[in-house]
């Protein structure tokens, strides 16, 4: 996370001037960062000041004439609830100080421990903690917000009874578990983050970015239905290479491809002439399906994937080698959220299939699947080749 130090101002409550002497000794000695530091003695005028100016950092001594131990921090939390902590303590405070860092301090440092060096180091990773959880609590707001705005989308839909409470099932598991490991490694981050190396940093921010970019898919997915099923999702068709559009898809699933050591092939039968295409939409289609035959295959399988084009019109076909629908369900497969018995734990929201029906039909076009249990499943996209100019 990129964070300027070029001047960071501090707010120091510490009763002891010998103590705060020494901490702005301290700070003095940086290099390559300059620190404008406000010194107050009493809990009292530190309040005062948060209210009278912005703060970047507070460093707080547990032991104040007017306040003791922990009790110094919900008011200061509550005047700059933005502002990070770092709490000093004494020798004989360790346990003190770690409850301190539970109750929502960044960090705490023992004062006869302290260098510059330890300083410094402690307010820059109190600040970019204190960042990430920032982040992560506007982003949830700002999720909470879409779901609310995409659930009142949603209930314009037939069977709304039904879908209504197969949306609330999704949005608690789907959505729920991802907001779940981003607390968690904010936890964790903020706890630990001293401690941790910095491949260790790096890969649980990795994590946290993937969960945010699950969640925006899965919300932009929803949102996609609901204009489909309130009549608001339109073509917007250009001249595309749909041979090289099909190639660029195969090359984006290579990492899934490899990672299952799986071999996809892709094929291209007839003379393709000039048309016009949505690319949206048949991005929308063919990853879905290319995405459920890689996910649903064995390891080491099969994919086939086959552009075909006849006078008037373009097939796709997608076949995998999986685990196959039962057929008594595969009427229903293109009802938002439904997934059929036999996929056990493999992950997934049951909104593809529903969103490639609904981009097929915008299209003019029709959709057909043969399947048999454990044998495999193969997808034909039928679209209606369309001529003419974009001007």
């Amino acid at each position: 996370m990129a964070i300027s130090y070029s001047s960071v101002k501090i707010l120091l409550i510490e009763d002891n001037l010998a103590e705060a002497r020494l901490l702005q000794e301290f700070l003095k000695q940086a290099k390559s960062h300059k620190f404008n530091v406000v010194h107050v003695k009493r809990l009292g005028e530190a309040l005062k000041e948060l209210s009278r100016g912005i703060y970047d950092v507070i460093l707080l001594d547990l032991t104040l004439p007017d306040s003791q131990g922990l009790a110094s921090l919900t008011p200061l939390m509550s005047h700059a609830p933005r502002v990070p902590i770092v709490v000093l303590t004494n020798t004989n405070d360790d346990d003190l100080a770690l409850e301190a860092v539970r109750r929502g301090a960044q960090d705490y440092l023992v004062k006869r421990q302290v260098n510059s060096d330890l300083l410094i180091r402690s307010l820059r990773y109190a600040i970019e903690r204190k960042q990430v959880v920032e982040t992560l609590r506007t982003v949830n707001e700002a999720l909470e917000i879409r779901v609310q705005e995409r659930t009142a989308e949603l209930v314009k839909v037939q069977e709304i009874s039904q879908f209504k409470s197969e949306f609330v099932s999704m949005l608690s598991h789907d959505i729920r578990n991802p907001l779940n490991t981003i607390q968690l490694i904010a936890g964790l981050l903020q706890n630990n983050d001293d401690k941790l190396p910095k491949e260790k940093k790096f890969s649980h921010f990795q994590l946290i970015r993937s969960a945010i970019k699950n969640v925006a898919q899965l919300l932009d997915e929803v949102s996609l239905l609901g204009r489909a099923d309130s009549g608001q999702l339109h073509c917007e068709l250009h001249r595309l290479d749909l041979e090289k559009f099909c190639c660029q898809l195969v090359e984006e699933a290579q990492p899934s491809i490899q990672q299952k050591h799986l071999t996809l092939i892709f094929t291209s039968v007839g003379e393709l002439s000039e048309a016009l295409w949505d690319e949206s939409l048949l991005r929308h289609i063919l990853s879905n399906l290319l995405s459920n035959a890689i996910k649903y295959s064995p390891n080491g399988g099969t994919v086939r994937f086959e552009l075909i084009t006849q006078e008037n019109r373009v097939i796709f076909q997608i076949q995998d080698e999986g685990i196959g629908i039962p057929k008594g369900e595969q009427h229903q497969l293109f009802k938002p959220f439904y997934r059929a018995s036999n996929v056990d734990k493999i992950p997934g929201t049951g909104l593809g299939l529903a969103i490639v029906k609904k981009c097929v039909e915008t299209l003019g076009g029709e959709i057909s699947v043969h399947s048999e249990v454990e044998v495999g499943t193969t997808f034909a996209i039928m679209l209606p080749l369309i001529r003419g100019s974009t001007e």
